[in-house]
Order: structure tokens, then C-alpha cells, then sequence
């Protein structure tokens, strides 16, 4: 199924800027771009050619390769290693040890160092504890990995997945709440936490602009 690309953010809380910090264990190679506010934690290593945002945290013990772009606002927990060619959205929530892979067929004895298939994950998204994220995949705008899944193919956005493999189980606002609505066909419903309206079409879930939600009337059950 394809990837529809990102919607917009929702309004985030005004929270002063925190202060950036790195700890003294970790290692940032000279090169690395660190935007303001972002914190570093014990034993954390980031290569030289990799990119992070601002207000990022990273937690103990996590690895940015060289070519990895990790966007403003993410939370990347314990133990994780995003490897070349994976790209992090603004916003993303990496749990604890996530596991990215970027070569499909590795071999000890075969470099592949030139087959690296690039995965996304889009704005917003949130990858649960020890979740597997298999390499060349793009994973939707506030999508919901469920901890302990395994992805082996692209997910829409606002899809909330579980299992091994990683099967579409649901549809979840912006806000991280389940909305009540089929996993296919059409359909409409409120996030109970906002109160923002989805809108349900041909297997894409999109989140409707104040004045569409006003023009589309109520919600039918």
C-alpha cells in the first residue's frame, strides 16, 4: 500500500527550550550537526556525517551512523542504533531498543556496503520497545509499531501495528488514541482526546482541517 506523505504536526505545548547537553561518556565525532536543545546521554555515539535536529534526546547507549538524519523533537530511548540510511521525521519516538537493519541479505563474508536499502519513518511516529524495523521500508505519518513487532513492509499513516510480522490491527489519531473506525473502506470518527475528526477513504486515513471537519457535518455511528 502506499505511503501518503506526511500531514501536518499538531499543535505542540509551548515548552521553553531545554538546555543541549552531552554527556561527558559520549562520543560526538568531529563533523556531526547537532542542533540547539538536543541531549546526549552516557556512552552514546555519533558519527561524524550524521545529522540531528533540535530538542532531539538521545538516550544511553545509542549509536547515529554516518548517513542518518534524525529530525527536530524525536526521542531515541536505551540501546538503539539507527544505521546508515535511515532517515527519522520530526517528532518520532524510538522505544527502547528498536532495531533498524539497512542491508536485506547480509553475509559476514559479502560486503554490501553498496546495497543499503533507505528506511523512513515519518513525522510523528512512534516505534514501540524492541520493535524490528526491516530496511527499504517507509513507516507513515503518526504511525503506532506496536512493541515487539516486526516491519516488513510499508505502513500508512495513522496505523497502529502488531504482531510478527507486523500486521494492521487499527487505525490512532495524532494524539496516540485509538479511533473506532474499520480498517478498510470508509468511514469518520473524533479522536476522544482532541476531539479532531479522521476521515476514512480507500485505506487512507487523513485528519480533516478545522473548516473540511466543519463542511463534512457530524459523525454518524
Amino acid at each position: 500500500m502506499p505511503v501518503a506523505a506526511a500531514p501536518p504536526a499538531p499543535e505542540a505545548p509551548g515548552w521553553p527550550e531545554p538546555p543541549g547537553l552531552i554527556h561527558p561518556s559520549a562520543i560526538v565525532d568531529a563533523g556531526a550537526q547537532i542542533g540547539p536543545g538536543t541531549r546526549i546521554w552516557h556512552f552514546s555515539h555519533v558519527c561524524a556525517g550524521a545529522r540531528i535536529g533540535a530538542r532531539v534526546s538521545l538516550g544511553q547507549n545509542v549509536f547515529i551512523g554516518n548517513q542518518v538524519s534524525v529530525g527536530d523533537g524525536c526521542k531515541v530511548q536505551n540501546n538503539v542504533s539507527l544505521y546508515d540510511g535511515v532517515t527519522l521525521e520530526d517528532e518520532v519516538f524510538c522505544g527502547p531498543s528498536v532495531v533498524f537493519t539497512n542491508v536485506h541479505n547480509p553475509r559476514a563474508f559479502i560486503v554490501r556496503k553498496q546495497q543499503y536499502r533507505p528506511t523512513l519513518v515519518q513525522r510523528g511516529a512512534s516505534l514501540g520497545a524492541n520493535s524490528t524495523i526491516v530496511c527499504g521500508v517507509t513507516i507513515g505519518a503518526y504511525a503506532f509499531i506496536a512493541a515487539g513487532a516486526v516491519v516488513t513492509r510499508d505502513v500508512p499513516a495513522f496505523a497502529l501495528m502488531q504482531g510478527v510480522p507486523a500486521r494492521h490491527s487499527g487505525w490512532i489519531s495524532a494524539w496516540g488514541e485509538r479511533l473506532a473506525l474499520p480498517l478498510q473502506g470508509q468511514g469518520q470518527a473524533l479522536c476522544p482526546h482532541t476531539g479532531e475528526r479522521y476521515l476514512l477513504q480507500q485505506g487512507r486515513l487523513q485528519r480533516l482541517p478545522a473548516a473540511a471537519a466543519r463542511q463534512a457535518g457530524p459523525v454518524r455511528d
